[in-house]
């Protein structure tokens, strides 16, 4: 019986990762021009960092993780989520004295075990980006703009940008009370999830994409409307910093985060190309994280992409790898010598493919327009004995003969041109 990948985890084959290289490597480069440092973290954590962190009342915590025990007995988790192990390692390793203002990002993938479907797998991946030890809602525009600029370099349509505030803790349980008392009379209506979640994680109702949860919470209190007055003065310099800069968004009072550190800034980027499940990237505040893992009170901001949903998004052959030069040679002894041409090429750091067949001039030539090489070079026993090659301009049709002396330079020339 041949063997499968498991149920939710998915390969990314060539022709597919080029999109996934692109969208990271802009990640690099755009949050490199904001003054973010790449941040790297263990795939296994401690199970109690989530369910302190997250929530233990979450479906993450509750039906999603992967947790086991090792043989020291200790149960341990795969990472469902970036953030809390960021901010685990920020406190371990003495950053918040060293650098009490922390801007970091994080790529790489995490685990849930979770109905797989279109942009949502069990092994799934994300982009992070955090910003430690800050209050000011300086950070909270900092990072939306950040947010916005990738997602516009990457050159995506159709997307909003949605906002809401969650309030803190203080304003925040009036409200849950308030939605609970409001859903006691609606209960018969919520699917079964969200029974469960009327008693243990009310808020998280207004995440279900069911329609009648949706409709039961229709004429549901605003949690704007309970926010306190820092709270709400905070939420307003949010909003004016964004208008400064005439950073088009929308206040969605229906929208939450899934997980329970989450205090005032909420906000989701969603693409309409996606369907109903169609945020891209979802983020927010969380001053009490810190505090909730046994440290001190760190007030961060930040976001997750999910790489699987974007990718959706970006056009095919994103940056698809072709050759820059394509070598056809004709014969054991010009096969040997291109062998030899096309490290030297390599070395010159230009993108060289060959035959490796020993097929007939003809097919090599489909191959390289197969491969949408600009050149090919040509090599057989005549080319040899002068110690020259023919270079092919695909698109022209147009030839010249080449000493081997001259290759790398010409080459070399032709790309920067192109």
């Amino acid at each position: 019986m041949q063997i499968k990948s498991i149920r939710g985890f998915k390969d990314i084959l060539p022709g597919e990762v080029e999109k996934w290289q692109f969208a990271e490597g802009e990640a690099r480069r755009i949050f490199g021009l904001f003054g973010f440092s790449e941040f790297r973290i263990p795939v296994v954590e401690r199970t109690d960092l989530f369910v302190r962190s997250i929530g233990e009342a979450t479906d993450i915590v509750g039906k999603e993780m992967y947790t086991f025990q090792d043989r020291d007995g200790d149960s341990i988790t795969l990472r469902p989520e970036a953030t809390a192990s960021i901010m685990r390692a920020y406190l371990e390793h003495g950053l918040n004295v060293q650098e009490p203002v922390g801007k970091y990002y994080f790529i790489g993938p995490m685990f849930r075990h979770e109905r797989p479907q279109k942009g949502r797998y069990r092994q799934f991946h994300q982009i992070d980006a955090e910003i430690l030890g800050v209050e000011d809602p300086w950070a909270d525009a900092e990072i939306l703009t950040m947010l916005i600029h990738y997602l516009g370099g990457l050159g995506l349509k159709n997307l909003g940008l949605q906002i809401n505030s969650l309030g803190c803790p203080e304003c925040r349980a009036p409200y849950k009370a308030e939605i609970q008392k409001f859903l006691q009379g609606r209960r018969a209506a919520l699917c079964e999830d969200c029974r469960r979640r009327l008693e243990t994680n009310p808020l998280r109702i207004f995440d279900c994409k069911k329609e009648e949860c949706r409709e039961a919470l229709r004429t549901a209190p605003s949690v704007l409307d309970y926010l306190c007055p820092d709270c709400l003065n905070h939420f307003a310099r949010v909003r004016a910093l964004l208008d400064e800069i005439s950073l088009p968004y929308a206040v969605n009072p229906r929208m939450v985060r899934g997980l329970d550190y989450y205090t005032r800034t909420a906000f989701e980027v969603v693409a309409g190309e996606l369907g109903a499940q169609n945020a891209v990237c979802g983020g927010g505040r969380y001053d009490g994280l810190a505090q909730d893992i046994g440290g001190p009170r760190v007030p961060s901001i930040g976001f997750a992409i999910g790489v699987e949903r974007l990718v959706l998004l970006l056009p095919e052959n994103q940056n698809a790898p072709r050759p820059q030069v394509f070598l056809a040679a004709l014969g054991e002894v010009p096969r040997r010598k291109a062998f030899s041409l096309a490290q030297e090429l390599r070395r010159a750091d230009i993108r060289v493919e060959l035959d490796y067949e020993g097929k007939s001039l003809k097919s090599q030539m489909r191959k390289a327009d197969k491969m949408r090489s600009p050149y090919v070079l040509i090599l057989g026993d005549e080319e040899l004995k002068r110690n020259q090659v023919i270079l092919r301009d695909m698109a022209s049709k147009a030839q010249e003969d080449l000493s081997f002396a001259d290759i790398v330079g010409k080459v070399k020339t032709l790309m920067a041109k192109s």
